[in-house]
């Protein structure tokens, strides 16, 4: 093993916590003579990070005993960007994710507009990258689900509150993203996963050889209807308009797959239609609404994919920080919010465009404006 003197200390494995020999093959974070180098690398960053923890359990008496320095709220693109930043300026930052990390992003199918890549890539594989990349760095990525934040202005402390107890840290980067919008009409409650899906990739399959319908005329809806020609015999894309909102190079991909895909243009959903089949509840059908002339119809169909909108998921900071009339999260053009210590990045936060290069960028600006402020 290198000597890098008393100071750095021993070598220490990531995921179990012991010290170890560059060579020993039971660590999944080796050493820089590791043959695993390449997948693994321990950084300067987890050293630094880790001297900032022992220097942490020293502060003044009557200081709030802290886990972390920041905890990053929700391991999607701006999460785990954030959280790399971090590591990497010697912070050590928890980030906390409720379900699997990659968020959104993780479950899309193909993605041709992230720089770097000479072709497309997968949605999983990209995320999956991330969070290797802010894993080999130093941060923590935690599971738990974060309930709500206290704390006031100035870097006093600020406790995350979770489902099964709380994250004392210095400062907070709220990266919850947002989730698929709903239509409140009659039915959806009702065959909410049961026919109807948010996610192309994770549904498509199922309804090979069938007929669906597609509810919204964006980017996401359109890609998704995309991935669905692998496997759907008919596709009707319901848009409210009497053109797609979708990017020119999007609408000209969907126009070529000729009667396969088809168009129920200036078009309303009112209902979701179905009934018991085989013990379960089936979708069967959607009631439009013509959105000039009133007139109603039913179109049958298997299965309804929606994609009308997203809903910021910023309930656990409703009443902490400022939020939209939409319930996105306020800040300035450094991430910070109204209060002091706490920043947002990506899809929770009000913003022009929600991609995840524009996400990672924020998650990269959130955590360099946190540094700053516990330096301060």
């Amino acid at each position: 093993m290198e000597d890098r003197g008393d100071e750095s200390g021993p070598l220490v494995c990531m995921k179990d916590d012991v010290e170890i020999d560059g060579d020993d093959p039971r660590c999944k974070h080796p050493t820089s003579k590791c043959r695993f180098r390449e997948s693994c690398l321990v950084t300067e960053a987890v050293r630094a990070g880790r001297k900032r923890e022992n220097a942490l359990g020293q502060e003044a008496a009557g200081a709030m005993s802290v886990e972390c320095d920041v905890a990053v709220i929700g391991a999607g693109p701006a999460g785990l960007t954030a959280g790399m930043y971090l590591a990497r300026a010697g912070l050590r930052a928890v980030i906390l994710e409720k379900l699997a990390p990659g968020g959104q992003a993780a479950m899309t199918d193909v993605v041709e507009n992230y720089p770097g890549f000479d072709g497309p890539v997968g949605g999983f594989d990209l995320t999956e990258a991330m969070r290797r990349q802010a894993e080999r760095s130093g941060a923590e990525v935690r599971t738990g689900e974060a309930t709500g934040i206290d704390g006031g202005p100035g870097e006093g402390g600020k406790v995350v509150r979770l489902a099964d107890g709380d994250l004392r840290c210095r400062a907070v980067i709220i990266a919850t993203g947002a989730r698929h919008s709903r239509l409140g009409i009659p039915g959806e409650d009702r065959f909410w996963g049961k026919g109807i899906s948010t996610c192309a990739t994770c549904d498509g399959m199922f309804y090979r050889g069938k007929r669906v319908v597609v509810i919204g005329g964006g980017d996401t809806a359109i890609k998704e209807t995309v991935f669905l020609t692998k496997f759907a015999e008919k596709i009707t894309v319901v848009h409210r308009r009497d053109r797609l909102r979708a990017a020119k190079v999007l609408r000209d991909r969907i126009f070529s797959f000729g009667g396969q895909v088809e168009f129920a243009w200036n078009a309303a959903a009112v209902e979701i239609l179905g009934g018991e089949q085989d013990g379960h509840d089936r979708v069967r059908g959607v009631r439009l609404r013509d959105v000039k002339t009133g007139e109603e119809r039913v179109l049958d169909c298997d299965g309804v994919f929606m994609f009308v909108g997203l809903t910021p998921n910023t309930e656990l900071v409703k009443g902490v920080v400022d939020l939209d009339e939409k319930g996105y999260i306020v800040t300035d053009e450094m991430m910070a919010t109204s209060v002091q210590g706490i920043y947002a990045a990506g899809d929770c936060r009000r913003r022009p465009l929600r991609q995840i290069v524009t996400a990672c960028g924020e998650g990269a600006v959130a955590a360099h404006a946190a540094e700053e402020f516990l330096e301060e």
